[in-house]
């Protein structure tokens, strides 16, 4: 969806890049990528430094960056379209019924995803009106309200940052059992950063499902939190 955006906005001076982070690198994300069948700048950030020098705590993020390379809206949940598996706002649509293969947690799952809120719409508005009026745009913030809105990086959030850089270069250097202690570290030092989460217990299981190695998994996670605040309101 990304690319399909791209041809409506490059001629007007927009350039959309798309960045995977995962420390597994291209073995990991290759594949989404290439089912993708992107036309822009699709990049792999193996070692986190975007979200860590941004303040991406979840994904999908965007980030809006004008032509003197001055950052105009910090980290905000970004969706260029609405998933099939979600119902529209308002709409009223009734949910489909499950597959009757599917397990109890296969159908908390499910419920969890359906009642995660995004807004792609009010997105892509925003985005569009940034595109043809520029600075102008009432979606262009002016730097202070960018460094208003920018995430505070106490000593914990930043030692949350020194443990998951730690958990991901054993990783990478063939030493994951060593990699769990400083991944929990992060958890437990920035429990809000899902980007670490997720990170994590993909490594233990790809479906992110509970494991002896760590003390939540995405549904239990989702769950305490509530699903609607998975991701924060856009505010525009």
């Amino acid at each position: 969806m990304w690319q399909a955006l791209r041809t409506e906005l490059h001629p007007l001076g927009l350039e959309i890049v798309t960045i995977a982070l995962d420390t597994a690198g291209a073995e990991a994300a290759r594949p989404w990528i290439e089912a993708a069948r992107p036309d822009h700048p699709a990049l792999i950030d193996q070692a986190h430094v975007v979200d860590e020098l941004l303040g991406i705590v979840n994904v999908p993020s965007g980030v809006w960056i004008n032509e003197e390379g001055a950052l105009v809206r910090p980290p905000e949940p970004a969706f260029p379209h609405r998933p099939k598996y979600l119902p529209r706002e308002r709409s009223g649509e009734a949910s489909s019924s499950p597959p009757k293969t599917l397990s109890p947690r296969e159908l908390a799952l499910r419920e969890a995803v359906r009642k995660i809120r995004i807004q792609p719409e009010m997105y892509l508005t925003a985005l569009r009106d940034w595109v043809a009026h520029g600075a102008e745009s009432p979606y262009a913030l002016a730097p202070e309200e960018v460094v208003r809105r920018s995430r505070p990086r106490p000593p914990e959030v930043a030692e949350a940052a020194a443990s998951f850089e730690l958990g991901q270069y054993l990783y990478r250097q063939g030493y994951p059992e060593d990699a769990v202690p400083w991944f929990r570290a992060a958890h437990r030092l920035q429990p809000e950063n899902w980007t670490y989460k997720r990170q994590a217990w993909t490594f233990a299981d790809p479906r992110q499902g509970p494991t002896t190695l760590y003390d939540g998994d995405w549904l239990t996670d989702v769950e305490a939190i509530g699903p609607e605040h998975y991701y924060p309101p856009l505010d525009m």
